[in-house]
C-alpha cells in the first residue's frame, strides 16, 4: 500500500530533466539498460516505468501505485503482456497525475501545478522516443475522483499533437466512454483506436 504522507506542494520536487539524467546513470538497484524509471528511487510520485525500446506503447493510467523495476504490480504486468501482444517492442507506463497513492480517493485534492508541468516534461520526452508514439488510453472511470484529472488529460493531448500521437483504448469503454483500465483485461486483447478529443468534450 501507498498512502500519500501529504500534499505534494510541500516536497522538494526533483525535476524532470534531473530525473531523467539520473535515469541514465547506472544503479545498483535494477539494469538501465532495460528499464526507465524516473525518479529512479522510490518517493511520493513517479513520472515514468517502463521498459527501454524504440517501438514503445505508452498506457495512460491515472496515478502511480507501488511498482518499480522488476517489481510489476498486476495492472503493469498486463500493460506489458498487452504491448508485447500488440507488437510493440517495449511499454511505458504514464500517468495523469505524478503522486503515488494505491488508493485513488487518497490524491490531493488540489492540483500541484508544479508537478503536472514536470509531469509534461516527461510525457514530452516518452512522446519523443518514437517516430510514430501510440499513447494507450487507460485511466477508467477513476478520473472522476478529482476535477483536475480531466484538464491534466487535455494538457497531454496538446502535447501528443506536436509529435503526432495517435491514441488507444482496449477493451469496451464504461457507460460514460470511460478508457477501460488495463487489469482484467484479456492477455490478447487488441487497441483499438480512441477518439479522446472527442471524449474529452464530455468532461
Amino acid at each position: 500500500m501507498h498512502i500519500p504522507k501529504g500534499s505534494t506542494a510541500e516536497l522538494a520536487l526533483v525535476t524532470f530533466e534531473e530525473a531523467l539524467q539520473a535515469a541514465n546513470t547506472p544503479s545498483k538497484d535494477y539494469d538501465i539498460e532495460k528499464w526507465l524509471y524516473a525518479p529512479n528511487f522510490y518517493s511520493e510520485y513517479r513520472y515514468i516505468l517502463g521498459t527501454r525500446g524504440k517501438n514503445p506503447l505508452i498506457c495512460i493510467g491515472i496515478n502511480p501505485s507501488t511498482a518499480e523495476p522488476d517489481n510489476l504490480d498486476n495492472t503493469l504486468k498486463s500493460v506489458e503482456r498487452i504491448a508485447h501482444g500488440n507488437g510493440f517492442d517495449s511499454f511505458i507506463m504514464f500517468n495523469v497525475y505524478a503522486q503515488r497513492a494505491t488508493d485513488p480517493d487518497a490524491m490531493e485534492k488540489t492540483c500541484n501545478l508544479m508537478l503536472h508541468q514536470e509531469n509534461l516534461k516527461a510525457f514530452r520526452h516518452v512522446l519523443s522516443l518514437s517516430e510514430h508514439p501510440a499513447v494507450w488510453a487507460a485511466w477508467g472511470a477513476i478520473i472522476e475522483k478529482r476535477d483536475y484529472l480531466a484538464d491534466c488529460v487535455r494538457d497531454m493531448v496538446v502535447a501528443g499533437q506536436s509529435y503526432g500521437a495517435s491514441w488507444y483504448c482496449a477493451g469496451a469503454v464504461t457507460k460514460k466512454g470511460h478508457p477501460h483500465h488495463p487489469l482484467y483485461l484479456r492477455k490478447d486483447e487488441r487497441i483499438k483506436p480512441f477518439d479522446v478529443e472527442s471524449y474529452l468534450q464530455t468532461r
